[in-house]
């Protein structure tokens, strides 16, 4: 069992133990998933990135993190798989030469 894997199943784990499964829909996975990430900007909101409390950004990306998880769970994907093959696809939007050094999106370049 893999890093990933190891993860997956300690949060299916608690997630079970609490029969809190009937909650854990796709759809209710990923509103998680945007209600999290808007707590974790609101710790840098009106602060320059260093005054950020870096336990709260922590527990906010763990938070992020495990949504994030149970959601690929939820599909079977494979979140390895997955990632590599964003990687590479963004690696066809955003050759190096064209966007090395610059914040443009790909359709910019």
């Amino acid at each position: 069992m893999n890093d990933i894997e190891i993860l997956i199943d300690a949060l299916v784990r608690f997630r079970d133990e609490r029969d809190w499964e009937q909650f854990h829909n796709p759809k209710d996975l990923a509103l998680a998933i945007n209600v999290e990430a808007g707590e974790l900007l609101e710790q840098f909101l009106w602060k320059q990135p260093a005054e950020a409390i870096r336990d709260r950004v922590k527990e906010e990306l763990a938070d992020i993190l495990a949504y994030a998880l149970l959601l690929a769970h939820q599909y079977n994907f494979d979140v390895k798989t997955i990632l590599l093959e964003k990687i590479e696809a963004n690696g066809k939007k955003y050759p190096v030469e064209k966007a090395k050094g610059n914040a443009k999106k790909y359709n910019e370049l």
